[in-house]
């Protein structure tokens, strides 16, 4: 009798999709129009629908909308409230953006914010647009948008191999999958060219470069198919999802969807391969499904290793693989069909002869038939040519037979040794119960054994049940004659109900053992997760993969988890049968290999990479104590899923680390600060008390000694010295703890440089300066007192390390000042080739033992200021064919002049 599966809702599902309905209800919905590439007509469709949405009396409101000069779209603006947007200073530059808090403040009905792929300004509170639209939805606001499809980042390497174009801004993939609503805007491709050609695309000059790259008849063709597609993979999710809400068992044929029905015997690889040709030439999604009654429990391991070698190559060949347990494989595919979508099955036919073929009852084909008569069918012939799948986990025959035996054997001896055990003790019985009750015993018995070993050995616990029952109770006892006619009924109604009560049982038996084994698996999932939210450290996490993995898969089990330099660690006493090397590989290349793999199969363990969300966290290997079971889909589901959870935990971990240590250094960073501060501030008054006396001494009279002036200029030389390294202490505190304002004015280049040179004259000592400086270099806004601090730095930076003459040159552009101090010595240390921006780190010094005096502030306090201008500062060394010596440059944003002040200075 066919077994259907309860077609009750799930509680569970229905709580999740009541919290979804009220997150939905809560947020606000984003309708997305799409289209293949611009000039398609997005913009234009959103805007009339926002005109009709308007005079249907919704708040719409126009956040932002580029009409790129086209006449068209701006007449549709006529009668919208637009936002007004908002002004961003940038690189010289003032740039119109985006106003999101003046939308979130507004709040409208409807907002129209067109291209989803922006990027926003520097400084913005998100760095692209579809993350201001995320906040805006979050807010409860609708809001519509537009995107192409060279803009998905799933699809951008793939459009720049067909248009020769790199697209820089990119949405991701869940933006549009989780859009409410797409509306696919879409002309042919000679319809957009010829817009492209009447200027309704862009402007003339723009669209003859177009035409020339772009905007190809090839090009749009394939971003039209692609477009297509992404839009009727959206629509598919929409019926899958509508399918379940609304509990529709009956399969709607929109995709064509297949199932390739996996059956026990020989040639079931032919069914496989030939739904995968079939899902190839239809372009279509396809499983693969194998349905495991308790009939089907009893099969040889060969048999069973055969069947998990078919499920193999169906996941090579792309499909997505299920084991079903259930009575009926009929009703089992049926309800996989009608969950899945799939329109059409493929089966393999019946290759049995007819006697056999009357004897099994209808075949699967009609029964599929009969259960499911909307759904297409296809048979496959059996392949006799065809090459034999070879096993995933390779055995001896001896041990195939030897295994199957002892299964087989362990169960029947149990059934005779219980109806043995029965016969003895109801043999005393005998004198104090009617037969009908011994009849009870022996039937309670079957039950057991059913239960116990399952369906053979229940049968057979049948048949020696009445036949004990008639040799030991009926009269002649002793014997298998019968003197009442009317114990043959007795004799054929005991072993009919003991066969039926045997069966039933053995199904019970059969599916609380496969829900018992879901349980298991979900318990210990469970039970893993919650340990490892509680593990702070990475040893803690291994252990407790190692033991879940060993729990669920016996054997061996080890979890190699990556250093702080993101290698991975080998285990400090691996097995013998380890190779490390494989470990490395399955790290680097993120893919499986070993045991059950296509990959180094012939290893005894089975390596996985620990993929978590931002990277590969190491590699789990098993060491199952049965290798089959890594061919079982559940059971490989079940070692992914316990991998994944691991590589998360892996990962929670180490950002805790990194917090951890980030705190740390942000706190030292403070203290150091403020005792740079205290100090520098401590010593700062005795210093200049010192060199003030140090250089009246060199004044007294009478006059010193020669030996007494020396002594006398060599204290005011250290002291300027050590009050210069007090300085720089005290920028550089005040610099990190922000607690410098910029004063930024009109400045005169020419000024700053003079005054810096001046003031680095001690420094310098006589080393000539030579200064290129422009005669009509225009004002720059700037610090003047900071900029000239940095000058002087490098100046006296340039005075120590290098060898005259000093070079300073200054050149401007449209949107930039360029600032270069260059001396002639040996340039930059050979060991920072490459690594020049090191100089720039505090207390980094270009010779870590010199005895040239310094910390390495300098040029820290060079950058930071630099920076604080929005400015960039680099160091090169020059080539000796250019006369040697180290370049430092500083590029600082300029703009034009106010009117009001002259144009140079």
């Amino acid at each position: 009798m066919a077994s259907f599966p309860d077609s009750r809702p799930d509680p569970d599902e229905l709580l999740d999709r009541l919290r979804g309905e009220e997150e939905k209800a809560r947020r606000g919905r984003l309708r997305i129009y799409f289209g293949a590439s611009a000039g398609v007509g997005k913009t234009y469709a959103m805007l009339s629908a926002a005109q009709r949405e308007r005079k249907a009396g919704r708040d719409v409101l126009v956040g932002v909308v580029e009409t790129h000069g086209r006449s068209e779209t701006l007449e549709l603006l006529a009668g919208l409230e637009q936002l007004p947007l908002r002004e961003v200073a940038y690189r010289g530059r003032t740039l119109k953006e985006f106003d999101l808090d003046a939308a979130l403040a507004r709040k409208p009905a409807v907002l129209l914010v067109d291209e989803l792929a922006h990027s926003n300004v520097e400084g913005s509170r998100h760095a692209k647009r579809w993350q201001d639209v995320h906040e805006l939805l979050e807010a409860g606001i609708d809001v519509w948008s537009a995107v192409n499809v060279q803009h998905l980042e799933s699809l951008n390497g793939t459009v720049g191999a067909i248009t020769g174009i790199r697209v820089h801004e990119t949405v991701p993939d869940t933006v549009l999958d989780g859009a409410d609503e797409i509306i696919l805007v879409d002309v042919t491709p000679d319809e957009l060219m010829a817009r492209l050609k009447a200027g309704k695309v862009y402007m003339p000059q723009q669209a003859e470069r177009a035409a020339q790259n772009f905007f190809r008849k090839g090009n749009l063709i394939a971003l039209r198919e692609i477009a297509l597609r992404r839009t009727a993979e959206h629509v598919e999710d929409d019926v899958r999802s509508y399918r379940v809400e609304k509990s529709i068992t009956p399969v709607w044929n929109t995709e064509g969807a297949i199932l390739a029905c996996i059956g026990p015997r020989e040639g079931a690889e032919q069914t496989v391969r030939t739904a995968a040709r079939l899902a190839g030439q239809l372009n279509v999604r396809w499983h693969a499904a194998y349905v495991e009654t308790p009939r089907l429990q009893l099969l040889e391991v060969a048999s069973r290793d055969r069947i998990l070698a078919v499920i193999q190559l169906a996941e090579e060949l792309g499909a997505a693989t299920a084991v079903l347990t259930g009575g009926d494989a009929a009703a089992a595919l049926v309800a996989q069909a009608q969950q899945l979508n799939c329109a059409t099955l493929v089966v393999g036919r019946p290759q049995l002869p007819g006697w056999r073929a009357l004897w099994s009852g209808p075949s699967m084909t009609r029964r599929l038939a009969m259960l499911a008569p909307t759904l297409d069918i296809v048979e496959v012939g059996h392949a006799d040519s065809a090459r034999r799948l070879a096993r995933a986990v390779q055995r001896s025959a001896e041990e195939d037979e030897a295994a199957a035996w002892r299964g087989k054997l362990a169960g029947y001896g149990w059934a005779a040794a219980a109806s043995a055990v029965i016969t003895v003790l109801a043999h005393p019985l005998l004198n104090f119960f009617d037969l009908a009750n011994i009849v009870m015993l022996f039937l309670l018995g079957t039950v057991l054994v059913a239960l116990k070993f399952g369906r053979g050995p229940a049968a057979l616990a049948a048949f020696l049940n009445v036949a004990a029952f008639d040799y030991f109770f009926v009269a002649p006892r002793l014997s298998f004659a019968v003197s009442d006619v009317q114990y043959l009924v007795t004799f054929g109604v005991m072993l009919v109900v003991g066969l039926l009560t045997g069966q039933l049982t053995a199904g019970l038996r059969f599916q609380a053992r496969i829900a018992a084994s879901r349980e298991r698996r979900a318990q210990s999932l469970f039970e893993l997760t919650r340990d490892l939210s509680a593990a702070l450290l990475s040893e803690q996490v291994v252990e407790l993969g190692e033991a879940a993995a060993q729990r669920n898969f016996g054997g061996q089990a080890l979890v190699l988890a990556t250093d702080g330099h993101d290698q991975l660690l080998p285990p400090v006493k691996p097995p013998a049968d380890f190779d490390a090397s494989v470990a490395d590989w399955v790290f680097r290349n993120e893919q499986p290999a070993g045991l059950a793999t296509a990959t180094l199969s012939a290893q005894a363990w089975h390596y996985l990479p620990l993929k978590a969300p931002m990277r590969v966290r190491g590699v789990l290997a098993v060491k199952p104590a049965q290798a089959r079971w890594l061919l079982i889909p559940e059971q490989v589901q079940q070692l992914e899923t316990l991998a994944r959870q691991v590589a998360i935990a892996l990962e929670r971990v180490h950002y805790v680390d990194v917090a951890q240590q980030a705190v740390v250094q942000m706190e030292s960073e403070k203290l150091r600060n403020m005792l740079l501060a205290a100090i520098s501030h401590d010593v700062r008054t005795p210093l200049t008390a010192l060199i003030g006396l140090a250089d009246s001494l060199q004044r007294t009279a009478p006059p010193l000694s020669d030996e007494q002036s020396q002594a006398a200029r060599a204290i005011a030389g250290e002291a300027r010295h050590l009050s210069a390294l007090v300085n720089n202490l005290l920028d550089m505190a005040r610099l990190q703890s922000g607690a410098v304002n910029l004063r930024s004015d009109w400045q005169s280049v020419e000024e700053i440089v003079g005054s810096a040179i001046r003031q680095a004259q001690h420094a310098l000592a006589g080393r000539a300066v030579v200064t290129s400086l422009p005669t009509d270099l225009p004002l720059v806004e700037f610090d003047a007192a900071l900029m000239e601090r940095v000058l002087v730095n490098l100046l006296e930076n340039a005075a120590k390390y290098g060898q005259p003459p000093i070079e300073v040159r200054a050149e401007v552009t449209d949107t930039a000042l360029l600032l270069t101090v260059r001396d002639h010595g040996p340039g930059l240390p050979a060991a920072l080739k490459g690594r020049e921006q090191e100089l720039f780190e505090k207390f980094t010094r270009g010779e870590a033992e010199s005895a040239t005096p310094g910390v390495g502030l300098g040029l820290a306090i060079c950058q930071a200021v630099v920076q604080a201008h929005r400015g960039q500062i680099t160091a090169a060394s020059l080539p000796q064919a250019a006369g040697g010596g180290a370049e430092f440059s500083i590029t600082l944003p300029r703009r034009p002049p106010p009117q009001g002040l002259p144009e140079t200075a």
